[in-house]
């Protein structure tokens, strides 16, 4: 994706940007290519209080996966398979019986994982142990208990 130097410079912030300039995201949105999608969909929820964007998310159609993809990008939370809020402590059962990378360990479905820590900025990382072993688990195979 191509992007000017002001929006660039102004992504992680958008609300930094001139008066009016991420107007051009209403066109972009409907963008074929889902980066631009999600790009745009980021930004214009980021400037959600400002009223204008609001109308536009509404009328946009993402696919769901792009949806997901973009929102993913500005959380920082981790979460379940279902959504659900994760934090250092928690404890969460595997869905799916995983193969351990660099070791013989299968984590089999339904193990409960106790006292888990969320990896910083990588909400998409768990660390817990399993068998003894501490290993990194991907949030999307875990489910939290309780």
């Amino acid at each position: 994706m191509n992007l000017c130097a002001l929006c660039a410079a102004h992504l992680e912030a958008p609300a930094g940007a001139p008066q009016g300039h991420w107007r051009g995201l209403a066109e972009a949105i409907w963008s074929e290519r889902p980066i631009v999608q999600a790009a745009s969909y980021r930004v214009l929820n980021q400037l959600r209080d400002q009223g204008w964007p609001t109308e536009i998310l509404e009328m946009a159609y993402l696919e769901e996966s792009v949806k997901d993809w973009a929102e993913a990008a500005v959380s920082d939370k981790h979460r379940d398979c279902f959504g659900a809020e994760l934090q250092n402590g928690d404890s969460v059962v595997l869905i799916q019986s995983l193969d351990v990378k660099g070791s013989t360990l299968t984590a089999k479905k339904g193990t409960v994982v106790k006292n888990i820590r969320c990896v910083p900025d990588v909400p998409e990382h768990l660390e817990g142990r399993v068998e003894g072993q501490l290993i990194v688990i991907l949030t999307k195979y875990v489910k939290r208990q309780g």
